[in-house]
């Protein structure tokens, strides 16, 4: 058996890891610690990780930029609880040597069934509506009827390849872009793929699924939101910055769009003065689209099997190459 090392989570806020029984398979290997505040500030960060060797980064709100990452020599390996590893600075990651693991895929699912509710809720209005009827308002509103609408799909990997799947099975016509478009993927996802542009013109709902990269920042601008159709749906599962929060406010502020369904956001936690608070057809939920005891410890145990695979000279999910 190697040296043991040392593992650190850096702050588990709000609870992700800690408790979970999947920790226990990390004892042959080293000594975990778990720090269930979110540092203050980076130096803070880095004196919680120290001379670990391994960082079990369980929440995207701790990053790990360029300074950060120079600053620890000993450390080799970081894990996510996540698919996405924008809190990561990957370019540094390989220059150091540092294997960044994530987990692709493995809560799809679980996200996928969320924003498929939240497309429902905003369909119904069921948000304005609660408030309506808390505030002594009985507020009648046409609703949206999915059945026979085409759903647009804007990246087509784990996530939006179950919300394909999920809207067709109500009856939606569902067509889709991606960056690398091919006819077998299109086949294999049942879907049509058409350019952007085609896609945001005839969607009555648009759900958003791509990774934040360069390429994808404020994806959706004021120039893709006036091409939408007056009356459609867009839902963010993706990242905040995917959409430009701005330009999105201001079209719902003037009636435009049924309305849209955010799981993510630019700044998170979303602050309580954010403009996009002043929106009344909006369902917003905090980053939680696998926030279900199953996914959450699908995540833990995918953390720790990374973990252990790297420790056994055989890592796996290594997104920094």
């Amino acid at each position: 058996m190697p040296e043991r090392v040392k593992i650190v989570v850096p702050g588990d806020d709000p609870v992700q890891i800690a408790g979970s029984p999947n920790l226990e398979r990390l004892t042959p290997y080293g000594d975990v610690t778990i720090h269930q505040t979110r540092p203050g500030d980076s130096a803070e960060k880095i004196t919680r990780v120290g001379d670990a060797a391994i960082v079990i980064n369980s929440r995207g709100a701790v990053t790990w930029r360029e300074a950060d990452l120079r600053a620890l020599p000993k450390l080799k390996m970081i894990t996510t609880c996540s698919i996405g590893t924008d809190m990561i600075d990957l370019v540094v990651a390989k220059e150091l040597g540092i294997v960044v693991s994530n987990q692709p895929g493995r809560t799809a699912p679980a996200v996928a069934e969320h924003m498929f509710a939240l497309m429902f809720a905003v369909a119904k209005r069921a948000a304005f509506q609660t408030a309506e009827l808390k505030a002594g308002r009985w507020t009648r509103a046409l609703n949206v009827m999915l059945q026979g609408k085409t759903c647009g799909i804007v990246g087509t990997g784990a996530v939006g390849a179950e919300m394909a799947r999920l809207a067709k099975a109500i009856g939606m016509d569902v067509i889709a872009w991606t960056y690398n478009p091919t006819p077998e993927r299109a086949a294999d996802l049942g879907v049509r793929f058409v350019d952007l542009d085609e896609l945001l013109r005839a969607a009555d709902v648009v759900s958003l699924h791509v990774k934040l990269t360069d390429d994808s920042r404020r994806l959706i601008g004021a120039r893709e939101l006036a091409l939408m159709k007056d009356d459609a749906i867009l839902l963010n599962g993706a990242r905040g910055d995917v959409v430009d929060m701005a330009a999105l406010r201001d079209a719902l502020m003037v009636g435009r769009f049924t309305g849209a369904g955010l799981d993510v956001f630019p700044d998170e936690p979303l602050p309580a003065d954010d403009p996009i608070l002043d929106c009344e057809q909006v369902v917003l939920t905090p980053h939680a689209a696998d926030s279900t005891p199953e996914a959450v410890e699908l995540l833990n145990e995918g953390a720790v099997d990374n973990v252990i695979a790297f420790l056994e000279g055989r890592p796996q999910n290594n997104v920094a190459v």
